[in-house]
């Protein structure tokens, strides 16, 4: 008689004790959704070969994960990336223990033994099975109530807190996106709000020597734009200049404006036009890519008078 192939996939289930007895285990043989391969059915490919029920396979009336016993439900699923320090999520990369146990990478870089364990973390040991399925679970975001995402989800989350739109690095200031006008009108004080699409950008004393930031405050349209003027000295003796507008909204608001720059004098005109980003993605994204008027200390002599450049800043809506 032909052997029963072995079984891919087992679970260990409480049995009712009988009266006077102890709880009984017993091994259960995973059951499949109507339509659906046996876990340990044989199919093509050979005597004794196995379909492994595969947590994309379907999904369940009501939600959930097909799995072990039915539905897996999704609270358990996602369960199973908690990390036992913290118990934040554990994300890709997903590394392990040398018995299989999980820690997120926070944690793993402050620890010398597997919190569960207390066996070695080295070598690093890489989960990829964990990983494929981390990537199609989606887990409650810590900062929108309700919401779920995808493990890359959290580092656009519109919901996140916004840090301190000014440039530079010395405000440390984190709330939600109501509240940082409220922030910059207390805590940055110097900085000036212009009225108006149309108005004029005028940054004094461009010959500071070092990095110098000039911001300013546009309002129109109902919303807050930042307009910010960044010089860095890229290697000795070669300074750049990068201009921006960034939106106080989310990067779905900015989307419906457009801005314009514009240099203007002596016969000259260098102009840029873009769509303004939210101060969610801050100056130094936009830099970075150069997604912003990049001019060099020459071009910006071309313009200057005595020292001060004027910057013609419009601002308008986006056709729908």
């Amino acid at each position: 008689s032909r052997a029963e192939p072995e079984l891919q996939l087992r679970v260990v289930l409480p049995v009712p004790a009988r009266p006077g007895g102890r709880t009984r285990v017993q091994a259960s043989r995973p059951r499949a959704p109507p339509g659906l391969a046996s876990a340990a059915a044989p199919v093509a490919g050979g005597p004794g070969f196995c379909a492994p029920l595969g947590f994309g396979a379907a999904t369940p009336p009501g939600g959930g994960v097909w799995g072990l016993e039915g539905v897996f439900g999704h609270h358990e699923l996602t369960s199973l990336f908690e990390c036992p320090v913290c118990f934040d999520y554990v994300l890709p990369p997903i590394l392990q223990c040398q018995a299989g146990h999980l820690v997120c990478n926070q944690c793993r870089q402050k620890l010398s033994c597997c919190p569960t364990c207390r066996g070695a973390l080295t070598p690093s040991i890489r989960n990829l099975a964990m990983e494929k399925v981390a990537s199609a679970v989606l887990f409650p975001c810590k900062v929108s109530p309700g919401a779920s995402h995808k493990p890359e989800h959290e580092d656009i989350c519109e919901y996140r807190p916004y840090s301190c739109p000014c440039p530079g690095a010395s405000c440390k200031w984190q709330g939600s996106l109501e509240a940082v006008m409220s922030h910059l009108m207390h805590a940055h004080k110097s900085i000036t709000t212009l009225q108006g699409e149309d108005i004029v950008f005028l940054a004094t004393d461009i010959n500071l020597p070092g990095a110098v930031d000039w911001v300013m405050m546009q309002s129109c349209f109902g919303h807050h734009f930042m307009l910010v003027l960044e010089k860095q000295e890229k290697y000795e003796g070669h300074q750049q200049f990068f201009a921006i507008v960034l939106l106080i909204g989310t990067r779905k608001q900015a989307e419906n404006f457009a801005y314009r720059l514009e240099l203007n004098g002596n016969r000259r005109r260098l102009t840029w036009e873009a769509t303004p980003r939210s101060i969610h993605d801050g100056v130094s994204a936009a830099i970075m890519n150069s997604d912003c008027l990049v001019f060099d200390t020459a071009i910006a002599h071309l313009f200057a008078d005595n020292g001060n450049l004027g910057i013609n800043v419009t601002i308008s809506t986006c056709c729908p």
